[in-house]
């Protein structure tokens, strides 16, 4: 039988999600556990690679095997044997033709940044941070650029695997969020958490912390709204912003048609800003 799963993981230790020699994957560490619980080798399909730093409130995997057992029991049987960081949210039986990544028609990433006049500490790793404050209007003009069907080849790394850097950026919202207790008078404005989505039928790799870089850019009054254009007609790499952070990307997940029947949130998602 074919199995699903959505996992979810804080990505600060580990070295991304695809397999390597070292082991220190979050693939390494779920296929190590569903291994130990099926007591058979599995080897699992993702809907969406994460880089090294980046966190998945919903990754979904599927894979393959003979055993025939009850959704629960992949939940709990699994999880008890990975690290505190990685855990199933959930399983469920799917057609063979089913595919994690193949079947999905969009994926979604969060981006969580801190604005403060100083680093972040409780939530470090986990939100990104700008120490000068944002204008969100300018980031929202700016992101009206980058909507629909184009060629993202500037905001591309230059190890991304994808075959083609024409995707279709369907949504980019930006809100401010959190306002903290602890106003700065002397600066002129509060420390806040500021939380940017970006929906896609599919992502460059570097794609969104890529365009992270060239949005704050505007926020920060560094370059004009009209720049990410050009940085987007320019189809280069050279000439877009460095490539931020990744310690506030969160991976929210594949979207799926409806009539695969699979869950569209977890409970991991509650916690964010």
């Amino acid at each position: 039988m074919r199995v699903a799963l959505g996992v979810s993981y804080n990505g600060s230790t580990y070295s991304g999600w695809q397999s390597q020699l070292s082991g220190n994957t979050i693939q390494d560490k779920l296929e190590a556990a569903l291994g130990r619980f099926a007591t058979h080798p599995v080897s699992t399909l993702c809907a969406g690679r994460t880089d090294a730093g980046v966190h998945g409130l919903m990754q979904v995997v599927h894979f393959d095997t003979p055993l025939d057992r009850p959704p629960s029991s992949w939940v709990r049987g699994t999880n008890t044997f990975l690290p505190a960081d990685i855990a199933v949210q959930w399983a469920q039986a799917v057609p063979d033709s089913f595919h994690a990544r193949a079947s999905a028609v969009a994926r979604r990433y969060a981006y969580v940044l801190l604005q403060s006049p100083v680093r972040p500490s409780v939530d470090a790793g986990r939100v990104g941070w700008v120490f000068r404050p944002l204008d969100h209007e300018a980031m929202g003009r700016a992101g009206e650029h980058l909507l629909g069907e184009h060629d993202f080849s500037s905001f591309r790394a230059s190890a991304c695997q994808a075959k083609s850097p024409i995707k279709t950026l369907q949504r980019i919202d930006i809100s401010r969020r959190g306002l903290l207790n602890n106003p700065h008078p002397e600066l002129g404005w509060s420390p806040c958490y500021w939380r940017f989505e970006f929906e896609a039928n599919a992502f460059l790799h570097h794609m969104i912390r890529n365009i992270m870089g060239c949005l704050i850019a505007v926020g920060q009054g560094d370059q004009p709204h009209q720049w990410v254009q050009q940085v987007l007609d320019a189809k280069s790499r050279k000439v877009a912003a460095p490539t931020f952070s990744p310690d506030g990307l969160y991976f929210q997940g594949p979207v799926y048609d409806a009539a695969w029947g699979l869950p569209q949130r977890t409970a991991a998602y509650d916690w964010l800003p």
